[in-house]
């Protein structure tokens, strides 16, 4: 029997089985999103359907349910594992009598969370009220008493009312102030270019540790947390190798499955940054049963933003975990694929180190095709 409570931070997970191969790892990452929102789940809600219903997602019977625990226990919050219609979400809110939020709401919320810099809230803001504008339809101009919030927290915050003119006034503001942050690391990359310094981005699935990664190779202090998102803001060091000269590395926003469309969007010309890097330090989480999968995520998102051409070397991180050896492995073209390593105790980071210089020094354009990349085997 659960206890009532009144925590503002509690919410109800639903999360339906549609059928899909990844359903419980999705599952288990919407717990995660919803530990890294600051939000504690009292309950879990699954269930089983063909396809979602199209008033209300879930079925009738499962919606009581839902409705049975919020009344029993108080709970302010409810979070579908899913994207929900703006029909779906209204009806929901009226059957359940309380907040409902979906998927990309709850990341919307996190990404509000964790903007640092201008340019992140920037981003963050953008995308939610690009979310918000698809949320607007069939509610009628005249809405000058509500107030707009994704999630629980962002711009919501500013208090502005709700009408499409504003609304539609502040993302052109938002729009024109991205391209000129965007001009301004065009500009930045061109002088980097012109001073032949090697761009490194280090990407991968979100918490596969690409901070820790930064930190140790850059000796940097960027925040570093075991959850989701915990890093947003792009942050940049420059790193010198001996003999052969500078080289840029960045730590950038992590991937996850189904990333809403809107962040995307509302990134790109933060993970344009990506694009226009000479290598990409693909991070991945070694020791992570579905690790092939989330290695897909990212390239998948990569390919969206026009990266997939991009020389890639795998990070195989956190081996410590496994206690597997350090090391390397090479391709055909005798380059350096892969790379065993822990971030966080330092095994093998001198071999990432004798990768980036033979990067360094083979900047020169060489008559081999682009790497390409398979699932891993189990070690």
């Amino acid at each position: 029997m659960h206890e009532s409570t009144t925590d503002a931070n509690t919410a109800v997970l639903v999360s339906l089985d549609l059928g899909t191969f990844d359903y419980a790892e999705s599952m288990e990452e919407l717990r995660l999103l919803a530990e890294s929102a600051g939000v504690r789940a009292v309950a879990l809600v699954q269930g089983k359907r063909q396809r979602p219903d199209a008033a209300l997602f879930a079925g009738s019977g499962k919606v009581q349910e839902i409705a049975e625990i919020v009344e029993r226990m108080e709970v302010p919050l409810v979070i579908f594992n899913h994207d929900l219609s703006p029909a779906q979400m209204r009806n929901l809110t009226a059957r359940l009598n309380t907040r409902v939020i979906d998927r990309t709401m709850l990341i919307l919320d996190i990404f509000a969370q964790r903007a640092q810099s201008h340019e992140g809230k920037v981003q963050v803001e953008l995308a939610q009220l690009r979310y918000l504008a698809t949320r607007l339809v069939g509610l009628g101009s005249d809405m000058g008493q509500q107030k707009y919030a994704v999630g629980a927290r962002g711009p919501g915050e500013t208090k502005l009312e709700l009408d499409r003119r504003k609304l539609d006034k502040r993302v052109h503001f938002l729009k024109d102030r991205l391209d000129k942050l965007k001009h301004q690391r065009v500009v930045q990359r061109r002088a980097r270019n012109r001073a032949d310094v090697l761009s490194v981005s280090i990407v991968g699935y979100t918490n596969a540790g690409k901070s820790t990664l930064f930190n140790r190779l850059t000796r940097a202090n960027a925040y570093v947390a075991d959850q989701l998102f915990a890093t947003l803001d792009t942050t940049s060091r420059r790193m010198f190798i001996e003999g052969q000269g500078e080289v840029v590395v960045s730590d950038t926003v992590g991937f996850i499955r189904h990333l809403p469309h809107s962040l995307v969007a509302a990134f790109r010309g933060t993970l344009e940054e990506t694009a226009q890097a000479d290598l990409l330090l693909h991070v991945v989480d070694a020791n992570n049963p579905v690790r092939d999968d989330q290695i897909a995520e990212v390239n998948k998102v990569l390919a969206e933003i026009g990266a997939q051409h991009i020389p890639q070397i795998l990070v195989l991180n956190k081996i410590d975990l496994q206690e597997l050896p350090a090391g390397v492995e090479r391709d055909e073209y005798g380059r350096i694929a892969r790379i065993r390593l822990s971030a966080k105790t330092g095994a093998g980071m001198d071999a990432l180190r004798e990768a980036l210089a033979e990067v360094r020094a083979a900047r020169a354009p060489q008559d081999v095709p682009a790497q390409e990349w398979h699932p891993l085997n189990s070690e």
